[in-house]
Formats: C-alpha cells, sequence, structure tokens
C-alpha cells in the first residue's frame, strides 16, 4: 500500500519515526518526502501502520491528511530514499524551542556538544527562519554552507539515535558559531569564549546586540533599561523581558496555570502578564502588564548559565520603523558597545510572537516565531493573496481549501518593511510553485503602501484587485477564527477607511463572508490636524469638548487656530481615539510616544475601577453620542480615575451593546463579537461578554488569528476568495 501523509511531517523526526516502526513491524519498502508530503509504501497492513504513526507522533509534528492508494510493488528491505519535488503545501514546522534532551546535552561537560549554541535534533530548533525551499533537506537550508563532520553524520544515518536524518544538526567541530566584536567591529572573541564575554558586558551594564534564530535582539540588563530607554530614544515604549526560568519569571509576574503552560511551551511566545508589585514598573511603564519570555535556543540557555543576573531586556533589534535586522554587516548601524553574533544566515526574518491569554484564549498582538507557519481551512477554493493592512501587516496566501498566514511583517508605511512583505509573500509563492492567482485583495484606503505590493502583483499575475473594507475583513477573520458564518461584530480599532470616505473605528458591522451591514457606530469626532492628534491627544479632547462649549487645553489664539483647522480635519469614529481622549481627560497620558499608548494606559484604572458615576450614552439612529458622554463625566466631576474610566467605558459598552443585541435578536442571530485593536484591554472585553451573555447570546473572541491588524489579512483572504 501507498500511504500519502501531509501535515507538518517534515524537519520534525517523522520519517524515523516511520522507518522505525517499520522495522518494528516487519514492514518492507520506503519514505520519502515529496515536496511537502512523506510518501510511505509498505506491504502489511496499513491500519496497524497508521495506528502506530499516530500513537507515537512527536509533538511537533502534525497530521492533516492521510491518503491511502493501492500500490503493487516488492522490496526486500524498508529504506529512507532521497527525497523528490513533489505535492506542495506547507509542511515547515516552526522554529521550536531547544528540547530537553538537548538541553541536558549542553550542560554535560562529557558531551562533545557541551555549552554548544547550535544544538539540535529532529524535533527541536530553528526551521522556518532558515528554510530556503522545499523539500526540507539540509542543502535547502542555509545549513548547506556547514558539511557534517564524521561524527554528526553517523547520528544523521543512525536509525536509532534521535538526530536521524536530522536535518540541520552540526557540533563545534563543523557548525556555525558566535564572534563577539566591539562597537569598532573588530572581533573580540569566537566561540564559547565570545558567549561568556557577553554574558559579562551585559552584567556589567553595557548595551549588545544579539543575533539568534530569526533576527535580532537589542539586549541589556534589567537595571540599566532607563539608560536604555535614553539610548535607544524609546521614552516609554514597552519592552519585552527574558527570564532565566519559570521561578525567575514569578518574582516579577503574577501567572496563572493557562499562562505558564503557553510559556514553558515549544513556542516560547513573549506573554503579557500581570506586574507582581510593580516590579519591573519602567519596562512597561504605566500598563498593568510586562512582556516576559523564557530562553528557547540553546544560546540563551548558556548565557544564562554565564551570567549572574536572572534577567535581560531584549527587544527586536531595528532601526525606527524598519524590520528587524538579520544582516551582520547592518548589525553595526544599531551603535550598541557589543555584538555577538554567528555565521549562519537567517533566510527567513520572524519575530517572537506576543500574546494575552483571556478566559484560555489566546490574544496574539503578533503571531510569529513559533506559530508560523500555520493555516487555517478556507471556506473556498481559490488562490488568493491579500496584502493586509497599513501598521502591525502579515500577508495570507490561500491554496487547496487552507488559508496560510505569512510571519508579522510590521509598519508598511517604511519602505523596507513594504520590500519585506512583498518578499514574504514572494516567498510562500515560491514554496506553493503558485503561477496563478485567482485574486489580490487589498485594504479600501487609498493611500496604504501595502496597497502598492497589491497592485504591483495584481499586474504581475493579470488579476483583479480586490479592495475590502478594513472592519469588514476584522469581522470576517473573527467569523473563521470561530467557525461561524454570520454575527454581529462590534469592530473597536484605531482607525480604518470607511466605505463613506471617512475614518471608521468604532463600528457595530452584521457581518458574514458574503457581504456587511453598517448598524451602528460611534459620533464622529474630528481628528484636529489628522495623523497630528494620534500624538497630541489634547488636540482629540479639545474638539470634543468645543462641541459643548467648553475650552479645555487650547485657550485664546491657540483655541481660534485649532477651530480653525477643525473645518478641515478627517472625521472618526474611532474607539480607540475615544479612549485615548479619556485617557488624556483623566490626565493619564496626554500625548502618545508609541501607538494605541493612551489607551493602552487607561487599561490598569480600567481594571481597579468600579461603575460609581451614573452615565448614559445617548443613542439615535445607531449612533451613540461620545461627546454627550464627556459633558456628563465633566459635569459629575472626577474623584476618582479609575472609577470615572470605568463608569465611561462600562456606559459605552452599554450603548453599543444594546445596539448589537437588539438588532441580533430581532433577526434571530445567535452570536456577537468583538474585534480590532481594542479587543486587547481585557476589562472592556470583559464588560460586553457579561451584557452578551445575559440577553442569552454567543460571544465571540479571537484565539488562534490576532485581533488587531496582523489578523485582517486572513479576513481579506476569505472575503476575496468568497466573492472573486
Amino acid at each position: 500500500m501507498k500511504i500519502i501523509f501531509r501535515g507538518v511531517v517534515q524537519g520534525v523526526g517523522f520519517r524515523p519515526l516511520i522507518y522505525r516502526i517499520a522495522k518494528e513491524l516487519g514492514l518492507h519498502g520506503y519514505v520519502l518526502n515529496k515536496g511537502g508530503e512523506v510518501e510511505v509504501v509498505i506491504d502489511g497492513d496499513e491500519k496497524k501502520f497508521i495506528e502506530e504513526v499516530k500513537k507515537r507522533l512527536p509533538d511537533v509534528a502534525r497530521i492533516d491528511e492521510i491518503i491511502v492508494q493501492p500500490y503493487d510493488a516488492s522490496y526486500d528491505d524498508f529504506k529512507i530514499i532521497e527525497s523528490k519535488d513533489g505535492h506542495r503545501e506547507f509542511a515547515i514546522p516552526v522554529d521550536t524551542a531547544i528540547c530537553d534532551s538537548c538541553l541536558k546535552e549542553i550542560f554535560d561537560k562529557n558531551n562533545r556538544r557541551y555549552l554548544y549554541p547550535f544544538t539540535n535534533c529532529t524535533i527541536c530548533g530553528a526551521r522556518f527562519s532558515l528554510i530556503k525551499d522545499l523539500p526540507y533537506d539540509r542543502e535547502n537550508t542555509s545549513m548547506d554552507e556547514f558539511k557534517m563532520c564524521n561524527e554528526c553524520l553517523n547520528e544523521y544515518k543512525d536509525a536509532m539515535n534521535r538526530r536521524y536524518h536530522a536535518q540541520t544538526i552540526s557540533c563545534p567541530k563543523c557548525g556555525p558559531y558566535y564572534t563577539l566584536y566591539g562597537r569598532d567591529g573588530d572581533a573580540i572573541a569566537i566561540k564559547n569564549e565570545a558567549i561568556k564575554k557577553f554574558a559579562e558586558y551585559m552584567d556589567n551594564g553595557y548595551f549588545g546586540v544579539i543575533k539568534s534564530w530569526g533576527g535580532m535582539h537589542l539586549v541589556c540588563s534589567v537595571d540599566k533599561i532607563n539608560e536604555f530607554r535614553k539610548w535607544y530614544g524609546r521614552e516609554q515604549k514597552p519592552f519585552a523581558i527574558m527570564v532565566r526560568d519559570i521561578k525567575t519569571a514569578e518574582k516579577y509576574a503574577y501567572i496563572s496555570e493557562e499562562e505558564r503552560k503557553i510559556l514553558l511551551s515549544k513556542a516560547r511566545p513573549i506573554v503579557l502578564l500581570h506586574k507582581r508589585n510593580d516590579a519591573l514598573e519602567n519596562a512597561s511603564p504605566g500598563l498593568p502588564n510586562i512582556g516576559i519570555y523564557l530562553p528557547y535556543s540553546a544560546l540563551h540557555h548558556i548565557l544564562f548559565h554565564y551570567m549572574k543576573k536572572d534577567a535581560l531586556l531584549m527587544t527586536s533589534a531595528n532601526l525606527p520603523g524598519q524590520p528587524m535586522v538579520i544582516e551582520n554587516e547592518r548589525a553595526f548601524d544599531l551603535n550598541a558597545d557589543y555584538y555577538l553574533l554567528h555565521n549562519r544566515k537567517i533566510v527567513n526574518r520572524i519575530d517572537d510572537s506576543v500574546l494575552k491569554i483571556w478566559r484560555g484564549r489566546k490574544f496574539f498582538i503578533r503571531k510569529s516565531r513559533g506559530f508560523i507557519p500555520s493555516f487555517l481551512p478556507s471556506p473556498h477554493n481559490k488562490k488568493v493573496i491579500a496584502v493586509g493592512a497599513e501598521e502591525n501587516s502579515s500577508a495570507a496566501i490561500s491554496i487547496n481549501g487552507k488559508i496560510y498566514s505569512t510571519q508579522y511583517i510590521g509598519d508598511t508605511k517604511n519602505y523596507d518593511t513594504m520590500l519585506y512583505l512583498e518578499n514574504a509573500i514572494k516567498f510562500f509563492l515560491k514554496l506553493f510553485k503558485m503561477d496563478s492567482i485567482d485574486a489580490i485583495v487589498v485594504d479600501l484606503h487609498p493611500l496604504y503602501n501595502s496597497r502598492k505590493v497589491g497592485v504591483k502583483l495584481a499586474e504581475e499575475y493579470d488579476v483583479e484587485l480586490m479592495e475590502v473594507q478594513h472592519h469588514w475583513a476584522h469581522a470576517v477573520s473573527l467569523l473563521l477564527d470561530n467557525g461561524e458564518k454570520e454575527a454581529i461584530v462590534l469592530t473597536l480599532d484605531g482607525l480604518g477607511y470607511g466605505s463613506d470616505g471617512m475614518l471608521w473605528g468604532g463600528e457595530i458591522l452584521h457581518a458574514s463572508f458574503e457581504n456587511f451591514e453598517r448598524i451602528g457606530h460611534l459620533k464622529y469626532i474630528p481628528l484636529i490636524g489628522g495623523d497630528a492628534a494620534t500624538k497630541d491627544i489634547r488636540r482629540i479632547v479639545f474638539s470634543i469638548f468645543d462641541q459643548f462649549g467648553e475650552e479645555i487645553f487650547f485657550y485664546g489664539s491657540e483655541a481660534s487656530l485649532m477651530r480653525r483647522l477643525a473645518k478641515e480635519s478627517p472625521l472618526t469614529s474611532s474607539m480607540g481615539r475615544v479612549l485615548d481622549a479619556l485617557s488624556c481627560y483623566l490626565g493619564i497620558c496626554t500625548k502618545s510616544t508609541y501607538d494605541g499608548e493612551a489607551a493602552m494606559k487607561l487599561e490598569k484604572y480600567l481594571e481597579e475601577g468600579k461603575e460609581e458615576y451614573e452615565m448614559e450614552a445617548k443613542v439615535g439612529n445607531g449612533i451613540v453620542d461620545t461627546v454627550d458622554l464627556f459633558r456628563q463625566l465633566h459635569e459629575n466631576g472626577v474623584e476618582n480615575k479609575a472609577n470615572a474610566a470605568y463608569s465611561f467605558v462600562k456606559a459605552l459598552i452599554d450603548a453599543l451593546s444594546n445596539i448589537a443585541i437588539d438588532y441580533a435578536t430581532r433577526r434571530g442571530i445567535e452570536s456577537i463579537g468583538i474585534t480590532g485593536g481594542v479587543s486587547y484591554s481585557l476589562p472592556l472585553v470583559s464588560m460586553l461578554e457579561e451584557n452578551v451573555k445575559k440577553a442569552g447570546l454567543h460571544f465571540l473572541v479571537h484565539n488562534r488569528i490576532p485581533n488587531g491588524d496582523n489578523g485582517i489579512a486572513v479576513g481579506q483572504n476569505v472575503i476575496g476568495g468568497i466573492n472573486a
């Protein structure tokens, strides 16, 4: 019989497993990689064989499809034979944290891989970040430059060894190594001595750059965060902290069982955890959470082995607005004190993943290393490329009834990041050997740079360019994430280009894959000076208060100027901007130094507050009057910021949910959900959940697709495929 296995079955020790099971069962035949699948031929009971494969499947592997076909042939042994090109489905495993067996080896003084930072085996290590093409063989990875020594080759050929046919194995004798450089670019030390010295420099308070699997990180000890902020020019932006182990993490943050599980998972994402007694407050000033993650590569473990400190600031190394650095020569542009760089090429840049946990659901802020590449079943069978939004973007490509997300891309306002988006898409197309496309999907906004990528691809493939409204794409991503085809969705975010030419962001949509209806939204308010108002939030507050005859922040001639500018400024219904304005009015954050700062700093107060103030939002024709809500807050006076914030937001959510619940009840729609960047605010999500469940309706939130713009391409792809 011939058996075809599809899924994550390459680079995860799948062929060696097949070989061992076949040998144990006395079967004859072969196993080979064939493009994106594994082909097996056996001369015995296929049911028993498949049962054993499923029972002993490595944790990092996944079988999505098994095809059994009659096959007549005679063999006198069972062999692993040379890979062939063939069926092209994405079968590349994600970059996976070092396994316990490899970790034990690097700290065993009698092991030849003692303190070797590139130690890996069939079930762990870098994968996506170093692959050039399928099938997943050494010559198709950046390990092709490193020829195996005899000892590694013997492991590779030994069917009983856990490195049997492990494509990326190496050792100190034949593999990559690290070099330590100073600020001037001169080499200071190599190999293990380089890591040891770098650890010493970090303990002594210097700033460094580390090259990891899918990119580089800026690094310093946590007692130097304030100095690092001044040097790097990031006054308030939160930084991730890598800690020695889970016990250290508990010193800095409260950790639930669900959070512990994801922290210790093979993916090793950055998890936003509740700070313990304001620990490391300067890592995320004014925020209730701190981003913490555990070592995932052998290098990280070795670094902490040498260090006295138990935690490091570790953030993506990039120049402002640009993608993370992956080339050694570009690293020196960062102007750090020391550079710990290895000599293996990074093929695919991939940032660390970032997420929050809410009631067992994963709210991905950035879905990348450890989770990408991955796919979701598609409701269509078209070949569609969706290029995503403008900021925090990624793309989505569909083929054979599956939608694959690219790694996190970033802000495509920057030219280099726009090129990164284009190259990431083309890499996926190469892996799939896609020579024809049914549709290219872009955001409706006419000025997004991602649109330029879409236009270029549409011309190359001579296909239709489809425009999809931003919030509809958000809503559809939520539907797909929950296996729903229709729902009422609150799409709450910073802003997106609306069908009426306004800037939306506080929307209630009746959404399906085929179309949407806008059934409610927040009142439009002027963004005085456009983007300038998203940074100087006082402008938004002024424009709101001016509508009920109050001056605030700007007076006299300045106020007159603001009024003139307001007449020519864009209008927005954005929930994010309303939360910014509330944060500013309450004196929590008046100017944003990074995207979403004011609203994010409001979350701490929402967690602490209670509904003390009597407030009720006026609603007319589905429009929620946020201006009048500010008037009520101002007239009540603010004695307690937390209670004022909570009362205001609760009144706003009550008004939005009442519109949604009333419409859903009248139309017989059973589900109401929330998506968009504002849905990362857990107190706000809990308010909405309570109202929806009281109404006896099903509440939808995200779990697999990012809530924010990092997930919007998936929704675009679904809409494009259904409506092309």
